[in-house]
């Protein structure tokens, strides 16, 4: 029966286990955890193909537990019984370990029932997720459990992967095997973190090399055929999506026009426009606002040709918006008047609105009285004090003039005519 060359090679110590040096290192905390042969309640964050399963094996295998493997996708709350009822028998004399895959696809009363088993100590927890668990898994679950997180691997570690597939593959078909220049490189730098993607290629790239008797050639154009968009993690309600909007959003508002085309480009490549479209819209009036306004109309103009054209043709106008929303001026104030007005009309502080304010229609039904409204547009220069704001709140202040050159030459203006 055929076995993913991922799957065989699996490493069998933590020494083995490429990446995660800040949770496995020489002084990592979960190496300490697991070399103390204490286990407790433990929840593994993070990408696919990044050690969460091999991690839990090499646990089960040094602490001399039985290791019980489900996934949650599939799983039911019957299983978990099953196993409870094996503990204290000769199938599981030290107590279970019990490794739960996805547990994001359980419910919150699978959940519910999973807790009442790891109560008592008699199975030890180890839950994967590729999604935050502080959003998707139980808080008593999380309350009993440490949460580490896996990063991806980094291409450096993933190399020291592949050149040991490289050699079994080598003992095992009885070849010799040739890599063109940098193939191993490409490979272990577009897999997107992932070992598991990574080792599936090499095993697919030597099956379909140019073979020379005992010679196997892996060439870089085969290579770059097969990684093509292999890089990308995106999906459009997990975690990597919405770390990619925010790093969109914060590289413009960080005047970074490189990092922020970096992160339309991965939308392009998902094929995600509506997401970079919102987040360039909002941008423009959240970060750049009054400092240049005029970029807010732009950059609706941008979007609108952008889903108007589509894709390949939307990078364009898009790749225009990013790059002059990055390299512009920078003013939140707009948003900060907002949310502090906001926050006053949350908090009650709001009082009638003053008379000479009041829709002048309502008079003449019994209440009349004089309005005192006062017209601008009759006194110089269009402007004449007089209250605006309520009794209540009269002379608060939301709106502060940003330090850019447009809203200090408002501010200088307005400055010279209230005075």
């Amino acid at each position: 029966m055929y076995q993913p060359l991922a799957d065989y090679l699996r490493p069998q110590t933590l020494d083995d286990v490429c990446g995660q040096e800040h949770i496995l290192g020489q002084n990592g905390l979960l190496r300490r955890i697991v070399e103390s042969g204490s286990i407790p309640n433990m929840i593994f964050y993070g990408p696919s193909g990044t050690g969460k399963t091999t991690v839990a094996n090499i646990i089960a295998k040094q602490t001399h537990r039985k290791l019980c493997k489900l996934n949650a996708t599939t799983a039911s709350s019957n299983d978990i019984k099953q196993i409870y009822a094996e503990l204290d028998t000769f199938l599981a004399p030290n107590g279970v370990l019990l490794y739960l895959d996805e547990i994001q696809y359980f419910n919150k009363k699978q959940q519910q029932t999973l807790l009442e088993y790891i109560e008592n100590g008699k199975i030890t927890l180890i839950a994967s997720t590729t999604e935050n668990p502080y959003f998707y898994v139980y808080n008593a679950i999380l309350s009993r459990s440490t949460v580490f997180e896996f990063k991806s691997v980094p291409a450096g570690a993933a190399m020291k992967a592949l050149r040991r597939a490289i050699q079994y593959l080598e003992q095992r078909d009885a070849v010799t095997i040739t890599c063109e220049d940098n193939v191993l490189e490409h490979v272990a730098s577009s897999c997107g973190g992932d070992i598991r993607k990574a080792m599936n290629a090499v095993e697919l790239l030597v099956s379909a090399g140019r073979r020379d008797g005992d010679t196997v050639t892996v060439s870089m154009e085969d290579a770059a055929l097969i990684s093509q968009r292999s890089a990308m993690r995106y999906d459009k309600d997990g975690d990597d999506h919405f770390d990619d909007l925010s790093a969109l959003m914060k590289s413009i508002r960080g005047s970074d026009p490189d990092a922020a085309i970096h992160y339309l480009a991965r939308f392009l490549e998902a094929g995600d426009l509506p997401s970079a479209c919102r987040r360039i819209l909002c941008s423009a009036c959240e970060d750049i606002g009054l400092a240049y306004p005029q970029a807010i109309a732009i950059v609706k103009a941008c979007v609108d040709s952008a889903l108007q054209l589509g894709l390949p043709e939307a990078r364009l106008p898009l790749a225009d918006a990013v790059i002059l929303l990055a390299t512009s001026p920078k003013s939140n104030s707009g948003c900060m008047a907002i949310d502090a007005a906001i926050a006053d009309v949350k908090r009650g502080k709001t009082g009638p609105v003053p008379r000479q304010l009041q829709n002048v229609h309502a008079d003449g039904t019994g209440f009349e009285r004089e309005q005192g409204y006062l017209y601008p547009h009759s006194f110089p220069n269009h402007w004449v004090k007089q209250q605006y704001l309520p009794d209540e709140i009269a002379g608060a202040q939301y709106y502060v003039y940003g330090d850019n050159k447009t809203e200090q030459a408002a501010k200088h203006y307005w400055d010279g005519i209230k005075k």
